[in-house]
């Protein structure tokens, strides 16, 4: 009696841990709720994922919301998605989002746009209700050289089709920043532009700068336009303030020329007296030479010291006679 309460106990147990193992592996409510949505996914399905380290709850609730909202996906498409490194859950989200909005985007598509680092739910909401981007201040400067500072607002739709591989709202603003400024550089007048500040937006529309973006442009709104500095007039500054140093620098240069031309003919001048003053020295005694040569005559030295007593005679009188004459009135 007691070896069968005892066999019967032990089956019991087994029984037990058999159900809870099974009940580990398998999520019933999950199964229990996909049945009665009307998914097909298997009890071994089920398992499969637990086995493959997928939580179910990841893939059978995105697939309840998808077979309710009339997508046409199965539960391998999610799972292959979810071990890629996808949100199941937004891919899933996204696509009810296109469908009820009418817009084409299949599954594998919006695989992509997620796995490329997108949100693919905020780009079809995006295109379903436009946002508006707000550009910092551009600066641009008219001909006349005053500068406008311009802010504009950009009406951008989110395109599908460019999403994976196409540009983002940087480049949009980039873009738009340098139509401003090429549309503003051309106006001849600064107000020109205040006038009309809807030609610019028109001009600028009108270049096709969603190219190559994941946005389509719908409009290019003028936020606000300041009138800022006279560039012109103080390019014309600094340019004769440059030249003005450039001129100084040019005359120090000129006037340090000059001095060193200067000190150079002093010093010439006083080598050459240093020679006349040397050369004086040996005259006396190349004349006591000469004379003891006898290639000099005492007659003829006399002669040259009248000679030269004469011309100083002459010197001094040429002095005082120009010292002693009126100066003329200056007129």
């Amino acid at each position: 009696m007691l070896q069968f309460l005892f066999s019967g106990a032990f089956s019991f147990i087994i029984i037990v841990m058999l159900i809870a193992l099974f009940l580990n592996f398998v999520p019933l409510g999950l199964w229990i709720s996909a049945i009665a949505a009307g998914v097909d996914v298997g009890i071994f399905n089920l398992v499969g994922m637990r086995l493959r380290r997928v939580p179910a709850a990841q893939i059978v609730l995105p697939l309840i919301k998808a077979n309710k909202a009339g997508l046409d996906v199965n539960a391998n498409q999610l799972e292959a998605h979810y071990l890629a490194g996808g949100n199941v859950d937004r891919v899933i989200d996204a696509l009810i989002a296109a469908h009820r909005a009418e817009i084409p985007l299949t599954f594998e598509r919006a695989c992509a746009i997620d796995l490329a680092g997108r949100n693919v739910l905020e780009a079809v909401q995006m295109s379903v209700n436009p946002e508006v981007i707000e550009t910092p201040t551009v600066s641009a400067v008219a001909k006349n050289g005053i500068e406008l500072k311009v802010k504009a607002r950009v009406t951008v739709r989110a395109n599908i089709d460019r999403l994976v591989g196409g540009a983002g709202e940087a480049t949009v603003i980039a873009r738009v920043g340098e139509g401003i400024v090429t549309n503003v550089g051309s106006a001849a007048s600064h107000t020109d532009v205040l006038e009309n500040p809807d030609y610019i937006s028109r001009t600028v529309l009108q270049k096709g700068l969603d190219a190559g973006t994941a946005f389509e442009i719908l409009s290019i709104d003028i936020a606000d336009i300041d009138v800022g500095r006279n560039i012109g007039a103080s390019l014309s500054t600094d340019q004769a303030e440059a030249d003005k140093r450039i001129a100084q620098a040019k005359a120090e240069q000129r006037r340090a020329m000059a001095v060193a031309k200067e000190q150079e003919m002093r010093a010439y001048t006083q080598e050459m007296q240093a020679k006349v003053v040397e050369a004086q020295a040996k005259v006396p005694a190349a004349l006591a030479e000469a004379l003891a040569n006898g290639r000099l005559g005492v007659m003829d030295y006399y002669r040259m010291n009248n000679i030269l007593a004469d011309t100083d005679m002459r010197k001094s009188i040429a002095d005082t006679g120009a010292k002693d004459a009126p100066s003329k009135p200056v007129k």
